[in-house]
């Protein structure tokens, strides 16, 4: 056996197979990295990306220390809060973020003034956006003011602040914007700037949705 091109003949010498080369008998010894789900309540002012050219706070300054690298499945916009996924598992994110799985994430909406019927019912049934027609899966009202409104919102598509666009699109512009679940996951009471691991029964929850198998 060698380790980065050294041949190991003492008795318990020690490898890193996640960073250490490995060989028997010529041929690498490859190891799976251990598949992590983890779960973050981001916070608003924070960019989805991993590095920000502009300078801005990323998710990934709020990642706890892991020992392999995940990414964010979808993103939420610097104005929007709420729970953001995290995998180094790529079938899974893909199917997470294709349509044709039909995972539904839910959202609370904060929208000045007060829906009526009308203009939930045409968020259900279609609204046409620049690039084609775009819906929710489900729309309620949580509770009202007289003057703002909050709506738990359902979608199973992620385009490029599509609530946002939605719900100007029937006269009702969005102060805040949380996510508070994606498929069975839900975010809970985990605070602004928390993650947390999945439980091993949400990952087979999570992977069930999907089609997937657990691991």
């Amino acid at each position: 056996m060698q380790v980065n091109g050294q041949v190991v003949t003492e008795l318990g010498s020690k490898a890193d197979p996640l960073r250490d080369r490995i060989t028997v008998d010529g041929r690498r010894v490859v190891v799976r990295p251990e598949l992590i789900d983890l779960i973050m309540h981001k916070p608003t002012g924070v960019v989805t990306t991993m590095s920000d050219p502009e300078g801005r706070p990323t998710v990934r300054d709020l990642l706890p220390k892991l020992p392999t690298r995940v990414y964010p499945v979808g993103r939420l916009d610097y104005h929007s809060s709420g729970l953001l996924l995290f995998t180094n598992d790529g079938e899974l994110a893909l199917r997470l973020t294709h349509p044709r799985y039909g995972v539904a994430k839910r959202y609370h909406v904060k929208v000045k003034g007060v829906p009526d019927s009308a203009a939930l019912e045409k968020l259900e049934r279609g609204v046409r956006l620049e690039e084609g027609i775009a819906k929710v899966e489900s729309v309620r009202v949580l509770r009202s003011s007289g003057t703002k409104t909050w709506l738990e919102m359902a979608l199973c598509e992620g385009r490029n602040r599509e609530i946002r666009r939605l719900c100007d699109a029937v006269g009702h512009d969005v102060e805040k914007l949380k996510r508070v679940a994606i498929g069975p996951v839900e975010l809970g009471r985990l605070e602004p700037g928390e993650s947390r691991l999945l439980t091993d029964k949400e990952v087979r929850a999570l992977r069930r949705a999907v089609g997937l198998a657990h691991p």
